[in-house]
């Protein structure tokens, strides 16, 4: 894939110099941290050395002392409480946590996953008739609710309190619950608007063992789930989340609980993990039970009490997440050609694919694999209960649910956020929902949203790469939304001793004139990518053909011996 780079504007001169003499870094970094907007000394130390101490007290968020005062009176009358959480990462460990912490001192609390094919998404009437026939006398949602208003209603009814814990935008009316914690309701005065649905149960905990005078230690034990919450759930991190995953990718590191540490078996991370594991490794598989079967057996395995009973439920994880590759695999290939074989559909500024028997648990990563071969906002849907059922994802800074949101007369069901979303619609209006959504997208789209962007934030040269640099960007992590891991570009360079690696990636030192340092450069998947149509890029480094680079820096060790290599993101040949 082509991209398109974008190198951050410099910050202004001014802020610069005074942020890299008051901390003592180099210009290069002084400019990165500006444009992260961290512009003063106190938000450089909040920034470099995060804080629990700096964490908003839970109490500021709208209803939180409802929500408390009614788990306390819970808890005094001996009532039965059910954990409620959608299927997918944030909901299974949202639901782990606020199980796991309750269950530590109250035993009339159980927890419930929606199935996502026989309820789909958030509070199903099946899961409110299953609370009110069990003698449930109150429900805490997780990750869902904010627009369940019926369901709620059904609940009141049936003599079942909803306390709710979300993080999605509020529709126009709210649900009739005893107390909803949700920082984007419009009159929420919480100072921290992008939690997980996870973080959002994490302050419910919180305020509960702050007003009880509980211990604050058997709180932050589950910052590690919230850890994962944040990464899969690809909130921003910033603010508290940056707290918060800083911390909780401490404890996995240090004092993973068993579940985890199964988890980190099975994905063979031996190093420290970091976002991207989370990203790439841990949450996949997290995600596959709720995708192929059932995400009850992602809770059983993340509140798994020794690591000899997390490691046979992760074996279980692990195989469901293996049958998701193959399914996404197939169904990834079979979209990709139907947007072949059709030529109007491949001038589109949009995708909008259907068929009745495609697997529902991986539409969604369907949706991201088409992105990555036809850039553009991208919706899949399947068949499921009678209904078309979609997952969309979308290209950068265009938002998607809003063009959704266009499209509602023709919708049953929709929710999201700005790059992905799902949806629900009578099958028989596929075709005029295919219509209206190409047309709303080419009305909002502009060229730039067309082309995948790689923000770069800086141009370097490569004798400034040395391990002082490199220790000063490693405090800067965990990188992800709102903090970016930096990326560089050389310009004018050539390379030396190319070879290719597993016939499919590249190895080579990259050169500068007047630069002494030649660091070793990975390119992944790179070895037969065209650059033209009857030209690869190893025949073009190999001949030493100038080219610019865009890249990150990572550390490479080997027998004992650590090196900075750079991870090439792109190559821009004159």
């Amino acid at each position: 894939m082509e991209y398109k780079w974008m190198i951050r504007e410099k910050a202004d001169t001014d802020n610069v110099e005074a942020l890299s003499k008051e901390i003592n870094v180099n210009s290069i970094l002084a400019n990165m941290l500006v444009n992260r907007d961290i512009d003063t000394f106190q938000k450089a130390k909040d920034f470099f050395r995060p804080d629990l101490d700096k964490l908003h007290d839970p109490f500021l968020m709208k209803d939180m002392d409802k929500a408390v005062d009614r788990l306390i009176s819970a808890i005094q009358h001996k009532e039965k409480i059910l954990v409620y959480g959608d299927y997918d990462v944030d909901g299974t460990t949202s639901v782990a946590m606020m199980y796991g912490y309750l269950s530590q001192f109250y035993d009339h609390v159980d927890f419930y996953i929606p199935d996502r094919y026989k309820e789909g998404y958030g509070i199903s009437e099946k899961g409110v008739r299953f609370a009110a026939e069990n003698n449930f006398g109150l429900i805490i949602s997780l990750d869902c609710g904010i627009k369940a208003i019926e369901k709620v209603k059904l609940a009141k009814e049936l003599g079942v309190d909803f306390i709710i814990c979300d993080h999605h935008t509020p529709g126009e009316s709210l649900p009739p619950a005893v107390a909803i914690l949700d920082p984007k309701r419009t009159d929420c005065l919480y100072p921290y608007k992008e939690l997980s649905g996870c973080g959002v149960g994490f302050k419910l905990i919180q305020a509960f063992a702050k007003h009880q005078g509980f211990e604050e230690t058997k709180v932050m034990a589950f910052l590690d789930l919230l850890a994962i919450s944040i990464a899969a759930d690809i909130v921003p991190i910033t603010g508290e989340n940056r707290i918060f995953a800083f911390y909780g990718i401490e404890r996995i590191n240090n004092n993973p609980r068993p579940g985890i540490k199964a988890l980190l078996v099975k994905s063979r991370i031996e190093k420290d993990l970091d976002i991207s594991d989370i990203v790439f490794k841990i949450g996949p598989r997290i995600n596959a039970s709720g995708r192929l079967e059932h995400a009850k057996a992602s809770v059983e395995l993340m509140i798994a009490a020794d690591l000899e009973d997390a490691l046979t439920r992760a074996d279980l994880v692990d195989t469901v997440n293996s049958a998701r590759k193959n399914f996404d695999e197939n169904i990834t290939r079979e979209a990709l050609s139907m947007i072949q074989g059709m030529e109007e559909v491949k001038q589109m500024k949009s995708t909008v694919l259907f068929k009745e028997d495609w697997h529902k648990g991986v539409i969604g990563i369907v949706a991201s694999r088409c992105i990555e071969k036809f850039y553009r906002p991208t919706i899949i849907l399947t068949e499921s209960n009678n209904k078309a059922t979609g997952s969309a994802r979308s290209v950068f800074d265009f938002n998607i649910y809003e063009a959704i949101a266009e499209c509602s007369d023709l919708l049953e069901q929709f929710g999201g956020h700005k790059y992905a979303a799902g949806l629900t619609m009578a099958v028989d209006k596929v075709p005029a929902f295919q219509e209206k959504f190409e047309e709303v997208v080419s009305s909002r789209i502009k060229d730039i949203h067309l082309k995948p962007v790689l923000e770069i934030d800086d141009e370097i040269l490569l004798d400034q790469l040395n391990y002082k640099f490199y220790n000063i960007l490693k405090q800067m992590s965990p990188f992800g939304p709102g903090n970016p891991e930096p990326i560089f570009c050389l310009n004018q360079v050539h390379a030396e001793d190319v070879r290719i690696l597993k016939d499919k990636h590249l190895k080579f030192n990259v050169v500068q004139d007047g630069q002494v340092t030649k660091p070793v450069c990975i390119a992944f998947g790179m070895a037969d990518k065209n650059i033209y149509p009857d030209e690869i890029i190893y025949k073009m480094l190999i001949r030493k053909m100038r080219f610019d680079l865009a890249f990150e820096i990572r550390e490479n060790t080997f027998r004992n011996n650590s090196t900075l290599q750079l991870y090439v993101k792109d190559i821009k040949f004159d």
